[in-house]
């Protein structure tokens, strides 16, 4: 995996293939019938399984680490737990376009909490692109939200679920300085997958009653979404601002849209489509404004 950092492909291939991996996350989910807190540890913890063997590579690596930046790695995995915890269980109560337009707001606060936390300035033509961008996502979702009932209770959920993942792009961006992707990523899954295992523990319920169905869904999860989904944004943190990296998630709405229109039998109309092609134009003139060659 350490290849990655040698390869001489474009940055935007790898955003392509993130997107693309997350996106099918949703689709994911809803064919579960598992608690989402069971999906999301078994989608973590799997992935730790097929990281595991490399491991032992990065040892000296690993006992390099300092106590405070452990503690840091510790909370980032804990919020990407929450976040699998509070967006996953808003797939059972909301529409996968409701759900996903909300984690639209993500870059937001990323970039409110870039300033704040690293003193990071962003410029006015980043600002407007972000908004053309945040505007289009939510217009796909827009015909999905619903402020009363299990749909507006879906809606705060994947809220929460996106103030979490924001405060784990945030410290990624700064421990990805001096810690490998693979290092950061593996124990941050790993801290992930634990919070999730001690809430299954509370919550009681079962860790093996469930159907291989369900084994195979966990495993595509670990695989597709996690592996070449979160651990390819982890990897670019170190290349691109967290900002940049949480904009270019923005495409997860329109290609969970998509997914779930030809697997799910979602509707799409013809404003979902247009407010797609508005996010992707607000994406790149953010990325163009916001990075350097």
């Amino acid at each position: 995996m350490n290849a990655m950092n040698k390869t001489k492909i474009p940055i935007s291939i790898f955003l392509l293939i993130g997107i693309i991996a997350i996106s099918f996350s949703a689709i994911f989910v809803r064919w579960s019938d598992a608690p989402a807190a069971v999906i999301a540890m078994y989608r973590l913890l799997m992935t730790n399984a097929l990281m595991l063997p490399f491991l032992w590579n990065y040892r000296k690596e690993i006992a390099r680490i300092r106590l405070r930046d452990w503690l840091r790695t510790a909370i980032s995995g804990i919020s990407l737990g929450l976040h699998f915890l509070f967006w996953m269980d808003s797939l059972h109560f909301t529409t996968v376009a409701s759900s996903t337009a909300i984690l639209t707001l993500e870059p937001i606060f990323v970039l409110l909490g870039a300033f704040l936390l690293y003193g990071h300035r962003t410029s006015r033509a980043a600002l407007i692109a972000m908004c053309i961008a945040i505007v289009g996502a939510i217009c796909i979702g827009w015909g999905d939200f619903q402020f009363s009932g299990k749909a507006l209770k879906g809606d705060l959920l994947s809220l929460v679920g996106t103030i979490a993942v924001a405060l784990h792009m945030l410290l990624g961006k700064s421990l990805r300085e001096h810690i490998s992707a693979f290092v950061y990523s593996f124990f941050v899954f790993l801290f992930a997958g634990l919070v999730l295992a001690i809430t299954n523990v509370f919550t009681g319920v079962s860790f093996t009653a469930y159907p291989t169905k369900e084994w195979g869904i966990f495993l595509l999860l670990a695989i597709v979404p996690t592996v070449f989904g979160h651990y390819v944004f982890n990897w670019l943190l170190k290349y691109m601002k967290a900002s940049s990296v949480s904009m270019t998630v923005l495409g997860e709405p329109l290609g969970s849209t998509l997914l779930a229109y030809f697997l799910l039998g979602e509707t799409i109309t013809t404003i979902q489509l247009l407010a797609g092609c508005l996010l992707l134009v607000g994406v790149g003139m953010f990325l163009r404004s916001n990075e350097k060659k």
